[in-house]
């Protein structure tokens, strides 16, 4: 039996089957970046994961806000979700602006880290249980939001200063 040989390449990430499950993968990733900072010792670590997770949070809300909010708000004609949502972003987007590029000095880092962590669970449980579910059941074709916001998110990783 003849096995192919391959070359050594990184593997591309599997493209979601649509908006809701881009969405969710992105929530699975930052809860973990959160993890891996709660067990994260040195501050050089703390920080470079610090800047993993505000690049992550910015692109997702950025992403949100510009395609998947909008598209949702009109199709479920909500006037509570969405509006909630874009709040609780807004929060998070002034931790992020507390934490970013700065180093890590303490219980006070630390903390302002731990509330964003508890902000984002809050806001992804209920995007997951209330507004994911909602937006499903509408006429949302969730394969072209998907490949509007991964367009869009290509664009502004390329934006991004590495």
């Amino acid at each position: 039996m003849a096995t192919a040989t391959k070359t050594a390449r990184p593997r591309a990430m599997p493209v979601p089957k649509d908006a809701i499950a881009m969405l969710r993968a992105d929530h699975k990733k930052v809860s973990g970046l959160f993890d891996e900072f709660e067990a994260a010792r040195s501050a050089n670590k703390k920080k470079q994961l610090v800047a993993q997770i505000c690049e992550e949070l910015s692109v997702h809300t950025a992403l949100e806000e510009e395609i998947f909010y909008p598209a949702v708000k009109a199709a479920m004609r909500d006037k509570e979700l969405v509006p909630e949502a874009t709040v609780e972003h807004a929060s998070v987007k002034d931790l992020i602006a507390q934490v970013k590029g700065v180093e890590p000095d303490g219980e006070m880092y630390d903390a302002k880290v731990k509330v964003m962590a508890e902000f984002v669970k809050h806001h992804v449980k209920e995007e997951q249980n209330e507004m994911f579910p909602k937006a499903q059941k509408t006429r949302l074709d969730m394969v072209a939001l998907r490949d509007q916001m991964m367009q869009r998110k290509e664009e502004m990783l390329a934006e991004s200063p590495a």
